[in-house]
């Protein structure tokens, strides 16, 4: 693929390619220092690079295929040169190992895309800010009060309800196709909802689309969160100009965001400040917040982040696991007859999850062929350090190519065979310990809402398998439906996953 090529397929128009041409020309040449050599001996191996682009042609819009393509040729550690951004990207557990255990305390920094760079956001932010003392605390009461064995507990009645709602919902649409990318999203956004705010913000009714306004607003910033193009980041000098529009757009969907929290927020202030409150009767994650003195901004910014990431991965994670069992019927089989053995009941409850072995290795398969997150999110190196015998610059920005592991022969047998017997009687699980396996992550970075998300996931997919029968619509073949994907801060399908259902 050529440049032009390249800058168009993303929805560059085609004069900006001249315009930035000419920029690069005029701002990298003359005001951009280069790395000394002295910094840049030892690299990781790569491709040769061009003049002023450097690779940036051949990573196009799916750069965790052409990453994994161009790791197959140069090895488990590869150096690719973005512009003036110089990228090493591990594919290997080895390779992961080094990056995220081996080197945590070196490279556990964030390098935070353009969208999320608001000068007012990135204190209060679990994902972007810097391992300091304000992030440790932030992890902590998250954990405590949203992600730890006792808050799950706590939330276990919260979230069948949600599902149940689910359930309702969906049994009154028999015979009609479903998106369901979208009902689950509002299911779990509203399993969120009632533990941040402790009520439900999205109604699950016919009208359950992405036209729906707050639904909307989410979705743009996932969207401006996840462009692969950024000129910015490549050049820095160009940084100030926002080329693609990035900064503005998604500043712009923060801040409707913002809006729809703050006269919830006002409304549990008003309950949390009253003289007779005392800190048991915290009904929401939103109180605890404002009992330790959290200001409406520092809330703002914490609670976007939770719905994005906490309803955005875990959504995309059921709809990938959907389609593999829609598209093999053999092993949707062998799930409801598991279910069969082990369920008596007419309805899934969370006693009955720890028992669907079978379940439970089909969705393990599923984020090894299709991580939420294909390229984890982007470390940055705080320090100059070594992995596998190579320099990583200080500054690098690394990522680690889950999307690559899971489909590496040297790996797993027959890599791109959808097969959940790989995983029964394995001790291998995703909490950040097994390399092969890392769709959380690992080390000081490790997503801190991997146990939501787990049972969330479980409990949905459960639920709709045990009472519903899944096929395609318009007779489509099931074996041939399209799994391709498309590159994001999550990945997802291309084509969304529509179903008609069949009560059992």
């Amino acid at each position: 693929m050529d440049i032009s090529s390249f800058l168009i397929d993303n929805n560059l128009p085609f004069p900006l390619f001249f315009l930035s041409t000419f920029l690069f020309l005029l701002f990298t040449f003359k005001q951009t220092k280069s790395p000394s050599s002295k910094s840049l001996k030892n690299l990781p191996p790569g491709p040769p690079k061009l003049p002023i682009i450097g690779n940036l042609h051949q990573v196009g819009n799916k750069p965790h295929i052409s990453s994994a393509n161009i790791a197959r040729e140069y090895g488990p550690l590869i150096s690719l040169h973005l512009g003036k951004q110089l990228v090493v990207i591990a594919s290997t557990p080895e390779a992961a190992m080094g990056v995220l255990k081996t080197q945590d305390r070196f490279l556990s920094s964030r390098f935070v895309p353009t969208a999320f760079q608001h000068k007012n956001l990135l204190p209060n932010s679990l994902i972007w800010s810097e391992c300091n003392q304000t992030w440790r605390n932030l992890r902590t009461l998250t954990r405590t009060h949203m992600f730890s064995n006792k808050a799950l507990e706590a939330q276990s009645a919260l979230r069948e309800e949600k599902i149940g709602h689910m359930m309702d919902f969906l049994h009154s649409k028999q015979g009609q196709v479903i998106n369901i990318e979208d009902v689950v999203f509002t299911t779990l956004f509203n399993t969120l909802s009632s533990i941040i705010f402790a009520k439900d913000l999205i109604v699950l009714n016919d009208n359950y689309g992405r036209d729906d306004e707050l639904k909307a607003t989410l979705y743009q910033i996932i969207e401006f969160g996840g462009r692969v193009i950024d000129f910015g980041s490549f050049f820095p000098i160009l940084e100030r100009f926002d080329l693609h529009g990035i900064r503005k757009g998604s500043m712009k969907q923060f801040l409707k965001a913002f809006g729809y929290w703050e006269y919830i927020i006002e409304e549990r202030r008003s309950q949390v400040s009253s003289s007779t409150w005392s800190s048991e009767e915290a009904q929401s994650f939103v109180d605890h917040l404002l009992e330790n003195g959290f200001s409406n901004n520092q809330i703002h910014e914490l609670v976007t982040e939770l719905f994005v990431a906490g309803s955005n991965t875990t959504t995309r994670t059921v709809v990938w696991v959907m389609s593999e069992l829609v598209r093999h019927k053999e092993v949707m089989s062998k799930v409801d007859d598991e279910m069969k053995k082990e369920i008596k009941s007419d309805k899934i409850n969370p006693s009955h999850l720890s028992k669907l072995y079978y379940l439970q290795a089909c969705i393990k398969e599923a984020m090894r062929l299709h991580p939420a997150v294909p390229l984890l999110l982007p470390h940055k190196a705080a320090e100059t350090c070594e992995v596998m015998n190579y320099t990583i610059p200080k500054n690098t920005k690394v990522f680690v190519n889950m999307w690559a592991m899971g489909r590496d022969p040297k790996v797993w047998d027959d890599p791109l065979s959808f097969n959940p017997e790989r995983f029964m009687g394995s001790k291998m699980d995703f909490k950040g310990q097994d390399f092969e396996l890392l769709p959380f992550g690992s080390g000081r970075r490790i997503c801190p809402g991997l146990p939501f998300g787990v049972k969330s996931v479980e409990f949905i997919l459960a639920s709709l398998i045990h009472e519903f029968k899944w096929v395609l619509p318009d007779g489509e073949e099931h074996s041939k439906l399209d799994m391709n994907s498309k590159f994001g801060i999550a990945m997802k399908r291309e084509k969304p996953l529509k179903l008609i259902f069949e009560k059992k």
